[in-house]
């Protein structure tokens, strides 16, 4: 099963399913978390860091959707 089919509500990035972590909840509401740096692999396919980096910014991170956004998890060492 995919995270679309398990929860046709959710809204999903086109391009970056191999990037998704999972489902995770905040105040009652599920929403679909990404590896923020593999979406940015992702987007180095076609384009240098830099370039990944603002349109990630730009285009990602900074567009609201709704109460479904997806949220973006960046891990940091412990």
């Amino acid at each position: 099963m995919s995270i679309t089919e398990d929860y046709p509500e959710l809204l999903t990035l086109d391009g970056f399913d191999e990037a998704i972590l999972g489902v995770v909840e905040r105040c009652d509401l599920l929403v679909v978390c990404y590896d923020r740096n593999k979406i940015l692999e992702i987007l180095m396919r076609d384009m240098n860091l830099d370039e990944a980096m603002e349109y990630f910014e730009f285009n990602i991170l900074g567009a609201y959707m709704g109460e479904h956004t997806p949220v973006y998890l960046d891990y940091m060492p412990l």
